[in-house]
């Protein structure tokens, strides 16, 4: 049994949508257990979540805006693609439904002047749900079973609003009582990506990009064979194209090895996809819609050799390095205690983090826009110390980014960042930081955003990662 992902590209317009109905019937007609999760139509979450910000600004037309928008743009896709008029008036009376009430949140939104984290997540969450609905039809029209199913229903998570961690142990028993009876029954689920909901009901987004995420959760909780992410690029490449236009598509990596790789900036998958799928060793796929005939990427247990101890190399732009500069009254480990205690508590993602105990600094990297919050809370933090001087300075230094080499292969192996710090000697590129996993699977550096352009394919030709042009995709 597998688990099929289609992100928002793949249901972007009426065109990409009949290409996914094609690929989910050819492989129901082929298997019969199949789950397909499905995002919303590209762009739409961007919709829903400017509609609502609008709303709470006192956009009094935001919501009457919005619902316009979204049955014009489903109904469109719907007439192209459901010729039974039956079927198709149906299937834009569920949509209109479900538009309405997206717009009646909006409303309250605007009503409170106030657009919680909880009231977001369950506004976006309509984007999905209109596209299940749709997208079942579609299929139905074609003589597959299929079913939309929210996932709301199924998925059962923290009620961590905007970024929710799953409840893996409830949600295998909601799929089991779900999904498995649809499945039994030869139905083809069509179930909502991105989201879930606590325990209690109330609805929770599993971060940007969590459809891929959702696909993971439902394939651990049905003991899936795969998972089939199905996106816009041929799979995992050795670097971003648009930088290395020699870049090549993986034949396979390793669960580790992807998860590095998306943490460290690679948008093909969400960076934690894995770990639900890897803790039941099932095997990933990242496959192109748009070529479908292509092998794509297999992510597994175990990573394969392709030549080179490193895999890929891949970046982070806008980023600010922050560092906190003890006069040597402070202990290292009180600074280090305070320091992230105090940045934990602003709920800003820590990248890397770099320390030199001689000149009692210490060093780490966020985003370029979480950057100030961060400083104001260290500078409350050590107001007192600063004016007594047992910290000398906080500083910022922005428009940096982080570029990361991966590979398992470099575990154990000598002479790797000897060869990544020497050609980026060659090239004069000066690194403002280093640090490198525990795992060995990554070194990662930061230099000037503006030197990315000429680090990252200088390391790829170092290693040997380029392909032929057959090989070459046109995304990353």
């Amino acid at each position: 049994m597998r688990v099929m992902k289609f992100g928002g590209t793949s249901v972007g317009n009426a065109v990409a949508i009949d290409r996914t109905a094609r690929i989910i019937a050819d492989a129901y007609r082929g298997d019969g257990r199949l789950v397909a999760v499905v995002s919303a139509m590209s762009g739409v979450t961007n919709q829903l979540i400017a509609a609502a910000q609008a709303a709470a600004e006192g956009d009094e037309q935001a919501a009457a805006r919005l619902q316009q928008e979204l049955v014009e743009r489903h109904r469109g896709a719907a007439a192209e693609l459901i010729p039974t008029a039956a079927r198709l008036e149906a299937t834009v009376s569920r949509l209109t439904e479900l538009a309405t009430r997206c717009a009646r949140l909006v409303e309250s939104v605007h009503v409170l002047r106030d657009l919680s984290p909880r009231a977001q997540d369950w506004i976006v969450s309509f984007g999905e749900r209109m596209s299940a609905v749709l997208i079942a039809a579609v299929l139905e029209e074609r003589g597959i079973p299929a079913v939309p199913v929210d996932s709301d229903k199924v998925i059962v998570t923290d009620d961590h609003f905007g970024s929710a961690n799953p409840l893996l142990d409830e949600t295998r028993a909601r799929a089991e009582a779900i999904l498995v009876p649809l499945l039994e029954a030869g139905k083809l689920p069509v179930v909502t990506g991105f989201f879930g909901a606590t325990p209690k009901g109330a609805v929770t987004t599993l971060g940007r990009g969590g459809s891929d995420f959702s696909a993971s959760i439902l394939a651990h909780a049905l003991d899936a064979d795969e998972v089939w992410i199905w996106t816009d690029v041929d799979g995992v490449m050795t670097a971003d194209p648009r930088l290395v236009p020699s870049a090549r598509t993986l034949p396979a990596i390793s669960f580790a090895e992807a998860t590095e790789l998306a943490y460290f900036g690679a948008k093909v998958i969400h960076p934690r996809t894995m770990q639900p799928a890897a803790e039941r060793g099932i095997p990933i796929w990242i496959k192109n819609t748009f070529n479908p005939e292509h092998p794509g990427t297999r992510i597994g247990p175990d990573t394969s050799s392709n030549g080179s101890v490193v895999k890929a190399i891949t970046a982070i732009p806008g980023v600010s390095v922050i560092t906190v500069e003890g006069s040597g009254f402070l202990s290292v480990a009180d600074v280090t205690a305070r320091v992230f205690e105090t940045v934990g508590r602003t709920g800003v993602n820590v990248f890397m983090v770099f320390q030199a105990s001689s000149q009692h600094s210490l060093g780490f990297v966020v985003r370029r826009t979480d950057a100030s919050k961060v400083l104001r809370a260290l500078e409350r933090e050590f107001e007192l110390d600063l004016l007594k001087g047992r910290v000398a300075r906080l500083w910022e230094e922005p428009g940096m980014a982080i570029v990361a080499v991966v590979g398992a292969g470099m575990r154990g192996t000598p002479g790797v960042a000897g060869r990544v710090f020497g050609t980026l000697g060659q090239h004069r590129i000066n690194i403002v930081a280093i640090a490198q996993g525990s795992s060995e699977l990554n070194i990662s550096f930061v230099i000037r955003e503006d030197e990315v352009a000429r680090a990252v394919p200088a390391i790829h030709d170092a290693f040997g990662l380029g392909g032929s042009a057959g090989e070459r995709s046109a995304g990353s």
